[in-house]
């Protein structure tokens, strides 16, 4: 036995979605690095606790690409094996270099999950390095997760399960804003998945959609198993993207990610920057009870359940959360679904404040970042990922790791 895991390998995810169903949904989780040391002991009694009280299927650690924060994504995905999870690790291509070899370190990094056990890994290509607003392959690199699959399967063969992202609304980078005549025009289709923030119209056009599809079945023909989807807040567009998804000839698992409402402003910061349909109903509420933390944390779990029975109603049999690092708002949707029962009288989030991204994964130029001294506005983020924010007028330099973004 080596040194990493003393308990067996992990099942394929793919083996358990292809068991007999059982007669409530599964639910599996997802985590991401926390930036402290303390968050990271709190995450691990977080798990520990959703694993025992929810029993959920598999359990996602979303990957820091780059250095220490790499370093923390695996060892907390080999965590969550150790201690009893089927570990999903999060796997991206970006800013990945490694002794001068831009594919070292992503071979690596699988190389010590097997051999740690973990059997399961979600192929991506990432967000852009931090300091930069478009993303580009390292010379000789991968381009993108395509790649990355096809990387698997030919070094590790069938040893890995393996997911990919799928997008109900079209990636972001192929989501366009519209003019007032392109609103006029759009395709029916496209009045099913277009967004509005700030007024402007946005949408994944129907020639960029097929693209979008069309690479889909590319990474599932080239191996992956199975799709887990960016977050939506339309169940409508969900089961649109599945259909579409079967007329395209993917037959393989699709499993909806849904994003937990937490929080009124992390709601509105990531809806706009994800470019996410919001229906005007959900809009509506979240404004009406911007200012009450508490309300808007209930109203996290009404829209949650309701969402959730919808889609278990078109035929999803698994239901992948986007947990925050949280447990209230799970919780309270899982006990509504009657999965568990009682569990949000029992979930304790004093450690809130703790479980916020390692560095500062999701701050860009432009965003409201906030550390020790203060808060202000990002003007450039250097290759060291130290940031320099506008305070009252002035820069300052705040070190990597020592801000945190507002949303």
């Amino acid at each position: 036995m080596n040194g990493y895991s003393e308990r067996q390998p992990d099942p394929k995810i793919i083996d358990l979605l292809k068991e007999e169903p059982a007669s409530i949904a599964h639910i599996s989780l997802e985590y991401f690095p926390p930036r402290t040391e303390q968050g990271v002991k709190n995450l691990h009694a977080r798990m520990a606790r959703m694993l025992a009280n929810t029993k959920s299927l598999y359990t996602d650690m979303t990957w820091g690409a780059g250095g220490s924060t790499a370093d923390l994504s695996l060892e907390l995905a080999l965590h969550a094996h150790r201690t009893g999870h089927v570990s999903n690790m999060h796997l991206t291509c970006t800013n990945m270099e490694k002794d001068g070899d831009p594919i070292k370190a992503v071979h690596d990094a699988l190389q010590t999950a097997y051999d740690g056990g973990i059997r399961n890994i979600v192929a991506l290509r990432g967000d852009p390095p931090e300091g930069e607003k478009e993303w580009s392959a390292a010379k000789g690199g991968f381009t993108c997760a395509l790649d990355l699959v096809k990387y698997i399967r030919k070094h590790f063969g069938d040893q890995f399960g393996i997911s990919v992202a799928g997008y109900p609304e079209g990636h972001p980078n192929r989501i366009s804003q519209l003019s007032a005549e392109e609103v006029e025009n759009m395709s029916e289709a496209e009045k099913g998945r277009c967004c509005t923030h700030d007024g402007v119209t946005y949408v994944c056009k129907d020639d960029d959609y097929k693209k979008e599809m069309d690479y889909l079945k590319e990474k599932v023909d080239a191996g992956a198993d199975f799709i887990i989807t960016q977050m939506f807040f339309d169940a409508e567009v969900f089961k649109t993207f599945v259909n579409d998804c079967r007329i395209w000839g993917i037959n393989c698992p699709i499993i909806p990610g849904l994003m937990c409402i937490n929080a009124y402003p992390g709601f509105k910061k990531m809806t706009k920057f994800c470019k996410t349909r919001v229906p005007k109903s959900l809009e509506d509420r979240m404004e009406s009870m911007k200012d009450d933390p508490e309300a808007v944390k209930a109203f996290g779990v009404e829209f949650g359940a309701e969402i959730c029975r919808s889609l278990l109603e078109s035929g999803s049999k698994i239901l992948h959360f986007y947990t925050l690092n949280l447990e209230k708002v799970v919780y309270g949707i899982t006990d509504e679904l009657g999965i568990t029962s009682g569990l949000i009288e029992q979930s304790n989030e004093s450690d809130a404040k703790d479980m916020v991204a390692v560095g500062s994964a999701w701050a860009r130029v432009g965003d409201t970042v906030k550390f020790s001294s203060g808060q202000g506005v990002v003007k450039e983020i250097k290759s060291d990922g130290t940031a320099v924010v506008e305070v009252d007028g002035n820069d300052v330099e705040v070190a990597k790791g020592s801000y945190e973004k507002v949303f």
